[in-house]
């Protein structure tokens, strides 16, 4: 809705690996922890972006999955390396496993970095989204 599109959790403006990560996240936190995800809805207006910001955000994603999951077998290892989008999910998956819930929230602000999003109508200001304020 922030990006005009029609309701969904799915939207085409946000980034595939984005939006598979906070769903999965989304669906593993209580209620409480779940509202600090309000702060993001803004943050990912936009970050569809291209092919080389999706390899950027997969390989953060599986990085981290492995650093979460350092004992896993070398078969779940290999796996990790392999997923495209759906690396978001698995690393989502990592973080909610070791109840990490508050890094698990600003993994989500370090998978937006510092690539150019871009700005659509009605879409709060990002520096007051991330700071609270928007």
């Amino acid at each position: 809705m922030l990006a005009g599109e029609r309701f969904s959790d799915h939207p085409r403006s946000v980034c595939p690996v984005i939006a598979r990560y906070l769903r999965a996240i989304n669906d593993g936190l209580d209620d409480e922890r779940r509202q600090s995800l309000y702060a993001l809805a803004s943050e990912v207006v936009g970050t569809a972006g291209g092919r080389r910001d999706r390899l950027r955000r997969r390989a953060l994603c599986r990085r981290r999955n492995l650093e979460l999951r350092s004992t896993a077998s070398r078969a779940d290892r290999f796996f990790a390396a392999l997923l495209r989008d759906e690396a978001g999910e698995a690393c989502a998956a990592a973080f909610l496993e070791a109840e990490r819930y508050d890094d698990a929230i600003q993994f989500a602000f370090e998978l937006l970095g510092d690539a150019p999003r871009a700005e659509l109508p009605g879409a709060a200001p990002r520096r007051l989204a991330r700071e609270g304020g928007g």
